[in-house]
């Protein structure tokens, strides 16, 4: 089956700051790919270059066969985009801003109305249609920026920290509903993210860190390369200290007697994608983050 999205040795500078090194992946149609990292790991460069706004240094990327490069404007007519700042007009009803945006992508008329119409039905919207943006709450006019974004029928979806001030109910609806999109017209979606649990649900996660793709993989394949366990072990004088490995509890029990007084926390457990994070940065991504 061929790639939805292709990404060949993308790279791009700010002056001096080298932002993105040879960033290469792809991801089949239908397919959710976490690209997961912390705020200056290079995402939102990537993602603004998958959305036409930025031209890449070196490199290229094709979606559904369309270069960013040579053919941007082919590119947008298959793209979906959610910015992670919001893009829509805060006086206008939510009924208003759909038809603006649908007026963008040549429709009017029944069709957009009944599109329109369809997207707030799905996304729990349709009783809200008349009320201004600026009366929602954060979570139901991050659902309007997913309406909006669909209505197109765009066969790829970028959407930029979709869920950055949602709570965690909200986010997992925004996640279900992408899934029902993907299952039910094949859409591919790319989305950047620094929350853990949005990454485990993806299909494959690309790891960001520097401005480098450090992995790329199935969440499972990505923990696998950590180990069976992960021990993290706390003391009042001393720096967090990691161990992996399927024996690794065992360790634990072993070093409160050895070091009495030092020791004041332990903990034992399945590798999780903050401990892949660690185990290719040295750094947790809260540590990235800081």
């Amino acid at each position: 089956m061929a790639s939805a999205v292709i990404v060949d040795g993308l790279s791009h500078r700010y002056g001096d700051r080298q932002a993105l090194r040879e960033v290469t992946f792809a991801a089949g149609p239908g397919e959710m790919v976490g690209l997961l990292g912390p705020n200056g790991g290079g995402k939102t460069t990537l993602f603004r270059i998958l959305a036409t706004l930025l031209r890449p240094t070196t490199g290229d990327a094709t979606l559904l066969g369309r270069s960013v490069r040579r053919d941007p404007h082919g590119v947008r007519s298959v793209l979906g985009v959610v910015f992670q700042r919001p893009s829509l007009d805060m006086k206008l009803t939510v009924m208003e801003n759909l038809r603006h945006h649908g007026n963008l992508h040549g429709l009017s008329g029944r069709e957009l109305r009944g599109r329109c119409e369809k997207a707030l039905e799905i996304l729990g919207l349709a009783d809200r249609s008349g009320d201004r943006v600026e009366s929602l709450s954060g979570g139901l006019a991050r659902r309007v920026e997913l309406a909006k974004s669909v209505l197109h029928r765009p066969s790829i979806l970028l959407l930029d920290e979709p869920n950055t001030g949602l709570d965690p109910n909200a986010r997992r609806d925004f996640v279900d509903y992408l899934d029902e999109l993907r299952k039910r017209d094949g859409v591919t979606v790319l989305l950047t993210t620094h929350f853990l649990e949005e990454a485990e649900r993806c299909d494959r996660v690309g790891i960001m860190h520097e401005g480098q793709l450090v992995a790329y993989d199935a969440p499972g394949e990505l923990k696998k390369s950590v180990g069976e366990a992960v021990l993290v072990i706390s003391g009042p004088n001393v720096a967090p200290l990691r161990v992996e490995g399927p024996h690794a509890h065992l360790l634990a029990s072993e070093l409160v007697e050895r070091f009495p007084g030092e020791i004041s926390s332990y903990s034992w457990g399945r590798p999780t994608l903050d401990d892949v994070f660690v185990h290719l940065t040295g750094r947790t991504l809260k540590e990235a983050e800081g």
